[in-house]
């Protein structure tokens, strides 16, 4: 945990340059082969964050570069979940294009950031 708390301040720490601020981070604290209620493909957070901010997730998109990002997203039912590259995302689009139509692949965050911009335009 003490870990996830030190990439959570900077990441904070990074978009909080460009003006982002985070109202709440979600962790599951639980190990990745234990039972845990909000562990990624679970929406459950998505779903929390919907009640607590009043946000919709049909409108909303999910960003990742795992597959259990995307089915996060589609499990909580949100315009479109979007593959970035980065990280584990090329290896992701690389090995799994049948499970991928659904999803919009990008090369990093921030062209997520302009798919999602002109997407709304």
């Amino acid at each position: 945990m003490a870990d996830c708390e030190k990439v959570n301040q900077y990441l904070a720490h990074e978009v909080g340059k460009e003006g982002v601020r985070f109202k709440r981070i979600y962790v599951a604290p639980e190990a990745p082969d234990q039972p845990s209620r909000g562990r990624k493909p679970s929406p459950q957070f998505l779903f929390d964050a919907r009640d607590e901010f009043r946000i919709d997730l049909g409108k909303s998109y999910m960003i990742g570069d795992k597959l259990i990002d995307l089915e996060c997203g589609w499990n909580a039912g949100v315009k479109k979940s979007i593959l970035v590259r980065t990280g584990y995302g090329a290896g992701v689009e690389r090995d799994n294009p049948e499970k991928l139509p659904k999803a919009m692949a990008v090369d990093d965050v921030r062209a997520a950031a302009d798919w999602i911009l002109a997407d709304e335009r």
